[in-house]
């Protein structure tokens, strides 16, 4: 037993932990896009392929990956430095989506189209505030106890300006993220409580003003409240999310043999991936996933434990919150929770944009992790994979 718990206190626990809760995740997405895409692939390609969707994340996903290594390299002075570019250049790209090159999905104009493929900005934007945020409330750490110095220069003009240039996108499900993650990244940093009243009662009355003076939200609401039962309207995607998640019951119908996405779930392999995993993987494939995102959130937790660096403390609690919030948002729409707001599911969900975006934020986290004291040096010490392998190799054993 002390030798198990002095295991956990290893300065390499919190590197190797999320590591790998990274990959089961992006693992497991990978495999529920292959299986809830497969219908919708058919039809798209004349019955050709299924794996039209499934190509694409696998591409999006090695490309997240070789972005997660290299940031998982980059010492914290680096990601001070690339703070103010990276949220540069999300707001330059937000401010094309209100060009020709803008794209309308489901009503928000958030995306950028160039050819055949698609970027959405307000991702990127994510990874600027958390960055942007901990660089200046951890540079004004001794001026945080008034709030001025907190309101200018992070809420106003850099959080204001992205969330309405967001929000002038009609994307009100991202700009919920957004707000968990800036008040992640406020509360980590120890700012006036005062100021999280303020801030919540502004923030609830502007989500209170986009949800009325929309008719599609509207409908969503009247859905979420049942007031709207229509199967036929903007009833069908909750009402068959919870279908699938009724037949899958306790064990699951089996990988692959979903029967609502033969198009009666719309987004099945998108925003409501988590109810066709619910229908084929039955209750232990939903309380897996739970337990990951646990896992990560009580591993970003030990990270901001353990470090003395405000930057590393408010950043990594702000990646935190994007991610657990997202989940949150997009699990407790599937389940009937929360109304259908329009977020991925992190790391699981078809998305190019927030699956690449979602590894370069934990490549930031095995970046926080490595400087643990001690860890990049038994991470050094340790032979890699690579040398491993190449170790038991009949050749190499015989010149040993």
């Amino acid at each position: 037993m002390g030798s198990r718990l002095a295991r956990l206190d290893s300065p390499v626990t919190s590197y190797y932990v999320l590591l790998s809760v990274s990959v089961v995740l992006v693992l497991i997405g990978l495999i529920m896009v292959l299986s809830a895409s497969s219908v919708k692939s058919l039809e798209q390609t004349d019955n050709a392929t299924p794996y039209l969707y499934f190509r694409k994340q696998l591409m999006f996903a090695i490309a997240g990956g070789v972005a997660m290594l290299v940031a998982s390299r980059i010492p914290v002075r680096g990601w001070k430095a690339l703070s103010l570019p990276l949220l540069g250049l999300s707001v330059v790209l937000q401010l094309l989506v209100f060009t020709p090159l803008g794209v309308t999905v489901n009503g928000n104009r958030n995306w950028v189209g160039v050819g055949g493929f698609t970027l959405q900005p307000s991702e990127l934007a994510k990874i600027g505030l958390v960055l942007v945020g901990a660089t200046i409330l951890s540079a004004k750490r001794r001026s945080l106890g008034q709030v001025r110095h907190v309101v200018v220069p992070y809420l106003v003009p850099v959080v204001l300006g992205v969330l309405g240039l967001v929000l002038l996108g009609h994307d009100l499900g991202t700009a919920i993220v957004l707000v968990g993650i800036v008040g992640a990244v406020l509360f980590a940093a120890g700012v006036p409580r005062e100021l999280f009243v303020w801030g919540g009662a502004v923030m609830a009355g502007g989500a209170l003003y986009f949800i009325v003076t929309s008719p599609n939200r509207l409908s969503r609401f009247d859905v979420w409240l049942g007031k709207d039962t229509n199967p036929y309207g903007a009833a069908r995607q909750p009402i068959h999310g919870r279908y699938a998640l009724a037949d899958g019951g306790w064990w699951g119908v089996g990988l692959g043999a979903s029967r609502e996405k033969w198009s009666w779930l719309p987004e099945a392999h998108n925003d409501f991936i988590f109810a066709i995993l619910g229908e084929e993987l039955g209750l232990p494939g939903t309380l897996v996933l739970l337990g990951l995102f646990c896992v990560f959130a009580l591993v970003c937790y030990r990270i901001v434990l353990r470090t003395e660096d405000l930057f590393v403390r408010v950043a990594a609690a702000g990646i935190m919150a994007w991610l657990v919030v997202q989940a949150v948002v997009n699990i407790g729409a599937v389940i009937g929770l929360l109304p259908v707001i329009g977020v991925p599911l992190p790391l699981v969900s078809y998305g190019g944009s927030s699956l690449m975006t979602t590894m370069l934020a934990l490549g930031i986290l095995l970046s926080f992790a490595r400087q643990e004291p001690g860890c990049a040096e038994a991470l050094a010490a340790k032979p890699s994979v690579v040398k491993r392998s190449l170790a038991v190799l009949p050749g190499r054993r015989g010149r040993g």
